[in-house]
């Protein structure tokens, strides 16, 4: 950390990877809790480094300077370490400026998220500029980009297999050359389709029901597309490959001819196979507009926090990989063996039509494509 980095966060205001502190106190274990809480919460929000500025009056920016002495980086970081599981990694830095001293706390980015407090068993995330408990989705996200879970291959209790559409999944074997007149439920089993309730019995997964339900919605009241135009809105169910057929043709029949479906069709599919399925609240929206066509998913990017993505080859890290390898062998027309190669086919799509945006929304945990007409 140098001056003309301080000086650089110094003019951005605080949010969910930046906060300014007059003082630290270390004398309570009140002190202390109250510094993991916010480390850690800094730990487990999405984006890159965080920061804490101590000698800077939060709501005015005004430089208030610090006793080097009262920042011992060895103490520091054995309370943090000692309270937080895994240990979050942190550094300091006394950076001199103004005639004053400021001890910047820097969070690096963690690979092991989320991080609990011990003492409270509490998980904490950043919200704007203020420190709260993380939700139930957003622990299970944050574990699932970790690797620590696969959502998919948790059980549906409350289904049963006459849920799923077999049709579809004896396709699927036979892409894969595995040859049965009625898949049995240990070879579905075998694949994740399903999961073992015992006395003989069987739930279909959530990847099983994304992937083959009849009417996924029943029980995963998120697995919808949203169309909106002008003042209609037109709600599709199924699972993502009718999803995704149904989209097109929805928009084919507004838009005509004289646009790029395939790039559409690209954009949409990446859409419904990297969103965050673990947020009940949304589907995936299209907007219909005079000039555009805007995709929405639930799911911010998980690497870095840039507004706009100026990316020409590689798509963001790769969000529910297991729905990506079983999709690439189920769809005969080869859609998903395209989606997130890259952008740049979207936008050579449209070069004649106008620029193509990808929005990464962090604070609203989406992700946007806007397509111009």
């Amino acid at each position: 950390m140098d001056v003309q980095k301080l000086k650089q966060l110094l003019k951005r205001e605080e949010s969910e990877k930046l906060d300014f502190k007059a003082e630290l106190h270390l004398v309570t274990e009140s002190d202390k809790k109250e510094l993991v809480k916010d480390v850690s919460a800094m730990a487990n929000t999405r984006g890159g480094r965080g920061h804490i500025i101590f000698g800077v009056e939060d709501k005015t920016k005004r430089i208030l300077g610090i006793d080097p002495k009262a920042f011992q980086e060895e103490q520091i970081q054995q309370i943090i370490y000692n309270r937080t599981d895994p240990p979050v990694p942190i550094s300091i830095d006394m950076v001199p400026y103004e005639g004053k001293t400021l001890a910047v706390l820097t969070i690096y980015r963690s690979q092991h998220a989320p991080h609990q407090i011990l003492q409270t068993g509490a998980f904490y995330i950043r919200r704007g500029s203020t420190t709260d408990f993380a939700r139930r989705s957003e622990l299970a996200s944050m574990m699932q980009e970790n690797g620590l879970m696969t959502f998919e291959t948790v059980a549906v209790k409350n289904a049963t297999p006459d849920d799923l559409d077999f049709e579809p999944i004896k396709a699927f074997f036979k892409s894969m050359d595995i040859s049965t007149q009625q898949p049995q439920m240990a070879l579905l089993e075998a694949f994740g389709f399903v999961s073992h309730k015992g006395n003989g019995e069987y739930s279909p997964t959530i990847g099983g029901l994304l992937l083959f339900g009849k009417k996924p919605q029943i029980y995963l009241p998120q697995c919808f597309v949203s169309i909106t135009q002008g003042d209609t809105t037109e709600i599709l169910t199924g699972n993502i490959l009718s999803l995704l057929s149904q989209g097109s043709q929805r928009v084919q029949a507004a838009v005509g001819h004289n646009f790029p479906m395939e790039a559409f069709e690209e954009a949409l599919a990446n859409a419904l196979v990297h969103r965050d399925y673990l947020d009940l609240s949304r589907g995936v929206s299209v907007d219909i507009k005079e000039r555009s066509i805007e995709i929405v998913n639930p799911g911010a990017v998980t690497q870095g926090s840039k507004v706009y993505l100026h990316m020409k080859e590689c798509m963001p890290e790769r969000r529910n990989a297991w729905l990506y390898q079983r999709l690439i062998s189920m769809d005969e027309k080869r859609r998903f063996i395209k989606s997130g190669i890259g952008m740049s086919r979207i936008r050579e799509a449209f070069k004649d039509i106008g620029p193509v945006k990808f929005v990464n929304l962090g604070k609203q945990n989406s992700f946007k494509v806007v397509l111009p007409r």
